[in-house]
């Protein structure tokens, strides 16, 4: 019996069996349909946020290496309409970003200064909220420069307060949103194509040498430059930098392969069967990983602080993402797909991209995402300082 024992005790707390067997088993919750609503990938977000809960533990480079895998993939399939659709809808997707992390910032400073949340905290829940790693290590680095090691700490706690729903938050919203407002996704894919239309390139001439015919290498360049891009830090005030990361790197760097498809003689097409498989597998991977950072040590954390900074981190979610549809679809009356692409950015949620591609079934909402992303990206990083310098009671 001990044998047995030692084998399954072994077995669970192996990494790569948790990682497939997290996998598994979300793909399975995702796929139960209540009322004819399946919550898809997001039940192996679930699934991994009660492992991680109970101790499940995921090697650091399983996130960044489906996370990086995700995004390339995604940006290849984009890239051909891209530049032309963001040239076209700029000032709609910088607004957007704007009004997203705006209202979040709001949201934020209007609960530091009425409740007993203090700025740190208060930071915390924000980068949280909006899913931001950039924000959480801006707020971070801020308050331990005012406050020292209790101020960092005091923003980790509030990040993992509030990282569980703002993740699911946004996944469940793109997902829900269409089905409320009764949209029909034939007709919504066709307004988003006819917004992203652009000039018909002739083929690649036979010329260019082709080094492999499924694409994997042009994926691989896309990773490989993506963190040469994602790894460049940009000064910004207040003594911090901003880098796209590896969520932001390799996304731009697939969009730029994918709509030139050549580096000199090299052709570096691809097959799209072949990226949609790797983009679901990057997406799991990533999800999982997500999943179990998350969980572990949530209901302790929330225990010990109080349910009402869960209600706060999950105000701060939800605010932007509905201000930022009524203004995108009310105002910039922007075609509904657009609309939440480019919340999916401005909200810099990388697991609700995914659910919208599986939602919209078209790969063209990676524009509107990858437009609004950097802008939000900037923007977080700024705001976390102003919460932490301005909101000190």
């Amino acid at each position: 019996m001990s044998l047995i024992a030692n084998y399954f005790s072994s077995l669970i707390s192996n990494p790569l069996f948790q990682v497939f067997g997290i996998g598994v088993l979300g793909y399975f919750l995702g796929r139960i349909r209540i009322k004819g609503i399946e919550i898809g990938d997001a039940g192996v977000l679930i699934v991994a946020l009660i492992a991680g809960h109970f101790g499940a533990q995921v090697p650091g480079f399983v996130n960044s290496f489906g996370v990086a895998t995700f995004v390339a993939s995604v940006g290849l399939m984009a890239g051909p309409k891209f530049f032309h659709n963001f040239v076209k809808n700029i000032k709609s997707y910088v607004l957007i970003g704007l009004v997203i992390i705006g209202s979040g910032t709001a949201m934020t400073a209007l609960i530091a200064a009425f409740t007993k949340v203090n700025a740190d905290l208060a930071a915390g829940l924000m980068s949280g909220a909006l899913t931001s790693t950039p924000g959480l290590a801006s707020a971070q680095e801020a308050a331990e420069a005012v406050s020292g090691a209790s101020g960092a700490s005091a923003v980790a706690t509030g990040y993992g307060i509030a990282y569980p729903f703002g993740v699911l938050g946004v996944v469940f919203f793109v997902q829900l949103l269409p089905r409320i407002l009764h949209v029909n996704m034939k007709d919504a894919r066709a307004e988003l194509e006819k917004s992203q239309e652009t000039a018909v390139r002739p083929k690649p001439v036979r010329r260019y040498i082709q080094v492999e015919v499924l694409g994997m290498m042009t994926l691989f360049l896309a990773v490989a430059f993506g963190v040469v891009l994602g790894n460049i830090k940009i000064p910004l005030p207040g003594g911090t930098s901003f880098s796209l990361g590896t969520s932001g790197g390799p996304l731009i760097a697939g969009l730029i392969i994918g709509h030139f498809a050549h580096l000199g003689p090299f052709a570096l097409n691809t097959n799209k069967d072949i990226l949609a498989c790797m983009r679901e597998l990057g997406l799991v991977l990533f999800l999982v990983a997500a999943g179990v950072s998350g969980g572990a040590g949530f209901v302790e954390i929330l225990k010990a602080h109080g349910p009402m900074l869960f209600v706060y981190g999950a105000v701060i979610t939800l605010v932007p993402m509905i201000l930022g549809y009524l203004f995108a679809s009310k105002v910039l009356k922007l075609p509904v797909l657009n609309t939440l692409g480019s919340i999916c950015g401005g909200m810099t949620s990388t697991p609700a991209l995914g659910t919208l591609i599986q939602t919209s079934g078209t790969d063209d909402v990676a524009t509107p995402y990858a437009s609004t992303y950097p802008v939000a990206l900037v923007c977080v990083v700024l705001m976390e300082q102003f919460i932490v310098t301005l909101f000190r009671f």
